[in-house]
């Protein structure tokens, strides 16, 4: 079939398309309406460079291949238009092959899908009008790094069930859980993938439609009605988006017109056989177009705050997942995938280019350098990476029998050393709960649940005061005990049980803490805002650091990760004078102890570097922060003169003094019956041999 040539202005779009720098090609794609003098048209067009004809096909042609014939307007771009069509009609495109196949392949364009089990696209065009004006303007004025940012990953379909739904819709799930991220204070919640997926199992991570939000909850304007709610409530949304590979599903971009037209044609670059998908074809201007089209489709046409891009580093290794002989190398020789390096900088430029306010998340789970710097230096153009090496260590660390913590200090230690060499976002989530992996609670040591709930605690602590933007995956709060399945909702009954009540308040605590005192992320990104006190207390598995903001407050974290109290342990402080413990996991509010002392009076015995320090009980697996408190100094009397001069006085005007409230200070409370109490309700343990007990609690008084 010759080329027609019907307008030059497809030209641009269409060079820009085929060069990988059309960002909007969603819109010169897909199906659209127009009118053309009184009737209402939609225009299809579909990238198919090998195909040897297609036609559009749907209910509204019987699925008659030969009804509605599509011509070409370049040589590897189709077009068709038809009038008498309205929205949501159902249609795919037809496709004969060169060797004489037809495949009816959904639109890779679409705005919307049939409800699975159905596979067809859907004609959509919205007609929201948004109601986040505020919160759009409040944002370009929004510095990401120097703002608190506790994310709490959600999956829509588990998070809670309703009886009468196998999906909640958008709106509904919106209008339930953002209540309930307020009390939590939560500034954003991530959903894992939502663009459209054939297969519940995969938790959207193998998508069909890369511009469509999935129709298992509701419409596209639904959709975007749940994003509006979210931002009226003043909380963000990301996305899981996933450009590394896509699956083989027959209606797809598997082969979509006959050949490898998506993926890969290299037999050792074209699959990530551990996912049984294929891989992008990164060298590829139209591919490229597409990926980042949807994009900024994501950020622009649904006012998502940010992306977080799955499975980076897929994209980045050639030999990733794959064995000797199953790979090869770069022209360099390397292992480096050349093409999605410069794939994965485009993509960051454009986003940010059209959008400089917003997120994009690395999953990267390598020591790939400069993954969150720009791209002028070398960098892959990330604001924000995911923390991998944090959560490996830490995991590892904290289901550890205690007595084998001394010998993995570093596992505690080591991730401060490298913590502002990329933008850090330190991730709990969702694939570290799943498949046997359990709960964070079932992951502590302990010898009862007690020390369970403790330790978790403790961990939970540990992380808020670590320098790095914060993520936790849904149920996480009040302690789950199941591992995830996203066919069931979470295990809400739990909250009836004192025990997960309890850690449901220590959250909701510990978070609203973290936002209200700007120590503890205004500088996530610089050794500005970090100091060691100890670090290498390995023995006793206790560490000390200080937080501190850019106007000089400071919070002091103190860390015993051993079920043993300590008692009259010493650390320096920076300050003579007066500390305050401002939150304490061992608090008997929460299910602790309650044993530590609330106020500390510095001792002029130099230590750690400092002239005075101070000595404290540290509760067992416990995690306590700590302010400065001065010393107020009292007004001076009036003279008997200046109480029998008040007119004179009143002429001369006393200078206002505005006291700034302490956010997040810990608020007095009863102690519980008993909590003083010492050996009878500490931590304890007795199956280790004497000789290993007594060199982990070495040194203790």
């Amino acid at each position: 079939m010759q080329s027609s040539q019907k307008s030059t202005a497809n030209d641009f779009p269409l060079y820009l398309f085929h060069q990988g720098k059309n960002f909007e090609a969603h819109k010169f794609f897909g199906a659209h309406p127009f009118r053309r003098g009184r009737g209402q048209f939609y225009r299809f067009r579909v990238w198919a460079p090998h195909a040897k004809s297609v036609s559009v096909i749907g209910e509204f042609n019987g699925w008659n291949r030969t009804a509605n014939p599509m011509h070409k307007i370049s040589d590897t771009v189709w077009e068709a238009e038809l009038p008498r069509l309205k929205q949501f009609d159902s249609y795919k495109y037809s496709i004969e092959t060169q060797d004489g196949r037809i495949l009816d392949k959904a639109d890779p364009y679409a705005a919307h899908y049939e409800r699975r089990p159905g596979t067809a696209s859907k004609l959509f065009e919205s007609e929201y009008v948004w109601g986040d004006r505020e919160w759009m303007l409040e944002k370009k004025k929004h510095v990401p790094y120097k703002s608190p940012m506790n994310i709490y990953e959600v999956n829509i379909s588990s998070w809670k069930h309703n009886p009468a739904e196998k999906f909640p819709s958008y709106i509904g799930f919106a209008e339930e859980i953002i209540p309930y991220l307020k009390k939590m204070s939560y500034t954003h919640v991530e959903f894992m993938p939502l663009t459209e997926y054939p297969f519940d199992g995969s938790w959207g991570y193998q998508v069909t439609g890369y511009f469509a939000p999935t129709s298992r909850h509701g419409t596209p304007d639904d959709f975007r009605k749940m994003i509006d709610l979210f931002h009226q409530a003043g909380i963000g949304v990301i996305l899981d988006w996933v450009p590394a590979h896509f699956p083989k599903d027959p209606m797809g971009l598997c082969e979509f017109d006959g050949t490898y037209c998506y993926e890969y044609a290299d037999p050792l670059k074209m699959e990530h056989k551990g996912w049984g998908t294929r891989v992008f074809d990164y060298s590829k201007g139209e591919v490229c177009s597409f990926l980042i089209s949807s994009a900024c489709c994501w950020l622009e046409d649904f006012h998502l705050d940010g992306l977080r891009v799955d499975a980076v580093a897929s994209m980045l290794y050639l030999d990733y997942d794959r064995q000797d002989g199953e790979w090869r190398p770069n022209i360099y020789g390397g292992h480096e995938n050349l093409e999605a390096v410069d794939f994965l900088r485009h993509l960051n430029e454009a986003a940010f280019s059209r959008n400089p306010d917003i997120l994009m998340i690395a999953e990267e789970s390598t020591a790939w350098p400069m993954v969150t710097k720009p791209t002028d230096i070398g960098g892959l153009g990330f604001n924000f990476k995911w923390n991998m090496g944090w959560m490996n260590d830490m995991l590892s660390y904290i289901s550890l029998d205690p007595i084998y913590r001394a010998f993995n200090h570093d596992k505690l230690t080591f991730s401060f050393f490298y913590c502002f060499s990329e933008n850090y976002i330190l991730p709990i989530s969702h694939d570290e709960i799943v498949y046997g992996k359990c709960s964070m609670l079932e992951k502590m040591s302990g010898q009862t649940e007690e020390e369970k709930f403790a330790s978790y605690r403790a961990f939970l602590g540990y992380m808020m005061a670590h320098p790095g933007k914060k993520l936790l995956f849904m149920g996480q709060e009040f302690a789950q005990k199941k591992e995830w399945n996203y066919e069931t909702q979470l295990d809400w009954e739990l909250l009836e049980q004192p025990a997960h009540k309890q850690m449901e308040q220590f959250s909701q605590d510990l978070n609203k803490f973290y936002l209200d005192n700007a120590a503890l992320w205004q500088d996530d990104d610089s050794w500005q805002g970090f100091s060691w006190i100890s670090h290498d207390d390995y023995q006793q598995s206790v560490i000390a650091f200080r937080r501190i903001d850019d106007d000089g407050n400071e919070i002091i974290a103190i860390c015993n990760f051993c079920p043993v109290q300590r008692n009259d342990y010493k650390i320096g402080v920076p300050k003579e004078g007066r500390y305050q413990v401002v939150f304490n996991t061992d608090a008997a509010v929460y299910g602790g102890s309650g044993v530590t002392e609330k106020k500390f009076q510095t001792l002029p015995i130099a230590m750690h570097g400092f002239e005075q320090c101070i000595s404290l009980t540290l509760a067992p697996l416990s995690v306590l922060y700590l302010k400065y408190s001065p010393v107020k100094k009292r007004a001076p009397r009036k003279s008997a003169a200046a109480k029998a001069s008040p007119a004179k006085s009143a002429a001369v005007k006393p200078k206002k003094t505005t006291v700034k409230k302490t956010a997040g200070t810990a608020r007095k409370r009863k102690a519980a019956p008993g909590s003083n109490r010492r050996a009878g309700q500490l931590f304890h343990y007795v199956t280790h041999s004497k000789e290993i007990f007594e060199f982990i609690l070495g040194g203790i008084s």
